[in-house]
């Protein structure tokens, strides 16, 4: 099995994840090639918590440019994890 700590690499920050907080809602970055059920077992490792379901969105890179060259950020996975009634992560 994959380490959990590779496949969850962040809790996002963000103003849509602040207020899906109030649902018991967290955005998370993923692998890209994690699937659900390994999202769900390493937030449950990680965090101690028990997880409802797993929600994940293929998020493709922006195109950038500096000066003269073109460029692009790299393709990412956010998932979406609603936790049990109860359960709770401390993001302090």
């Amino acid at each position: 099995m994959k380490d959990p700590y590779t496949i969850v690499k962040n809790l996002l920050r963000t103003e849509k994840g602040t207020v899906l907080l109030a649902k018991n809602k967290y955005l998370f970055e993923v692998d890209r090639r994690a699937n659900k059920l390994e999202i769900k077992k390493s937030v449950e490792d990680i965090y101690k918590v028990k997880v409802s379901s797993v929600n994940t969105v293929s998020m493709h890179g922006k195109q950038k440019r500096v000066r003269y060259k073109k460029g692009k950020t790299p393709d990412w996975k956010k998932a979406l994890v609603t936790l049990k009634q109860g359960s709770t992560i401390d993001i302090s």
